[in-house]
């Protein structure tokens, strides 16, 4: 078994072997754990069963993952990504009202077009065509809105009437406040240290101080057999998600997806050394294993499935094949016998608020990026940038950066670096602004 792994997987041409591959896997698993905490307990506020979406949430990630590491052999691991389920919950459920149902039938037509451009090439023309300044600026505005809802949920932020929002003066006089403190501190200090698995390992730290305090109970059971998925198995609503009404949210879950996944692929890869020619092989395979992952995801009961950053982790490790994709697979298939663990965590905003904030500042990173000394670049990255948090919504966010490239463009006397595309989308987005109203 192992010489044919080694075969397979091409151990030797990357000057790897088996031990090393599957501690790399392992150490992938616990640098995205948190995933399993925060993704159900994100979308449980839009009415989701928790139980459901976390066996949803394991399963879909083993299934990407599996088959990145099979059919592309990369060691990149998968799982609904943060970002997208935010937008799942916060924007589309609760701020537009619509259905969970509905909202999971989108996550599934964004999939099937996902897996259409991927098989057509299309994918790689669309590619090109936006932007990098967009871009840049679409990852940049979803962390500050994750981090917000972090914020918000670990009441650090509050309502006021007169400034809309503003800080949570008496946080020293309430607990649960001051123990999302502590895990936002502790996370801080892990991840400022380097240390692999910070966010999880930030998780379990918090939980056990937690506990401590008596602000966490403690599980009764540590293992069980996984919840039932009933709950929210083929339960999405294709038909509505049709509805020209939610043109907006099916654009933002693929272009999200698109994007961040390809970026994350040739990140980690570049990382590991297996770019050729600053090109990346088998990019075809590697991108059907997301659009796969994301179907799954949505017949189970979960929002969209991309390719996680924290795959970077196993690559220090010194992941190099698909093994290690496999090897972080059967690590979610394990997970789903820790639900009672996982319930425990997810119930507690204390817990998993700092995740958001933490994942939102690595995800801010890409600000760096943007030609802040072009103004024609500068402001319709702002205003992407800006409006996901303001709005409370990420498609709100792409459509106005959409609309003002090309017209800064065009005034800058630059139109001709605007591809056709963002020319037609920047129609789309205001004639959905006029006719469809807010998004």
């Amino acid at each position: 078994m192992t010489s044919w792994l080694a075969r397979y997987f091409g151990f030797a041409e990357l000057e790897t072997n088996l031990k090393r591959e599957v501690l790399a896997g392992i150490t992938t698993f616990f640098a995205m754990a948190y995933i399993l905490i925060v993704n159900p307990a994100t979308l449980n506020k839009a009415g989701m069963d928790l139980g459901a979406v976390f066996v949803a949430t394991a399963v879909s990630a083993a299934v990407g993952t599996f088959l990145m590491g099979i059919l592309a052999n990369y060691p990149i691991a998968l799982a609904p990504g943060l970002g997208l389920g935010a937008y799942f919950t916060f924007s589309v459920v609760l701020g537009m009202k619509v259905p969970w149902q509905t909202a999971l039938g989108a996550v599934m037509i964004s999939g099937v077009l996902f897996f259409i451009l991927t098989v057509t090439k299309i994918r790689e023309w669309i590619i090109h065509s936006i932007p990098p300044g967009l871009k840049y600026a679409v990852s940049a505005g979803i962390g500050l809105f994750i981090a917000f809802i972090g914020l918000k949920n670990a009441e650090l932020v509050v309502p006021s009437e007169s400034t809309f929002v503003t800080f949570n003066a008496d946080f020293i006089k309430s607990p649960a406040v001051l123990l999302a403190l502590f895990g936002l501190l502790i996370t801080a200090v892990l991840m400022v240290r380097k240390v692999k698995g910070a966010i999880f390992i930030g998780m379990v730290a918090t939980t056990i101080v937690g506990i401590i305090a008596g602000q966490v109970k403690v599980p009764t059971d540590f293992f069980a057999m996984p919840p039932s998925v009933a709950p929210t198995f083929l339960r999405l609503d294709v038909a509505h998600a049709f509805d020209l009404g939610l043109f907006t949210i099916v654009f933002a879950f693929l272009f999200v997806d698109l994007f961040d996944n390809a970026g994350t692929l040739v990140g980690v890869t570049s990382q590991a050394g297996l770019l050729k020619n600053n090109k990346l092989p088998r990019a075809g395979r590697a991108l059907l294993t997301d659009s796969i992952a994301t179907m799954t995801g949505s017949a189970l009961g979960t929002s969209t499935v991309t390719s996680f950053i924290e795959s970077s982790a196993g690559v220090a490790a010194g992941g190099r094949t698909g093994m290690s994709s496999v090897t972080t697979a059967l690590c979610f298939v394990a997970a789903l016998f820790f639900f009672p663990i996982i319930e425990t965590f997810a119930s507690v905003p204390a817990i998993t608020s700092p995740a958001l904030v933490i994942v939102g500042v690595l995800m801010a990173s890409n600000l760096r990026k943007i030609e802040w000394d072009s103004i024609s670049e500068a402001i319709p990255a702002f205003l992407t940038i800006v409006m996901m948090p303001l709005s409370f919504s990420i498609a709100t966010g792409i459509a106005v950066g959409f609309v003002f490239y090309p017209l800064c463009k065009l005034i800058a006397g630059e139109g001709k670096k605007v591809h056709p595309i963002g020319y037609g989308l920047g129609v789309v987005f205001i004639l959905r602004f006029i006719f469809l109203g807010s998004i």
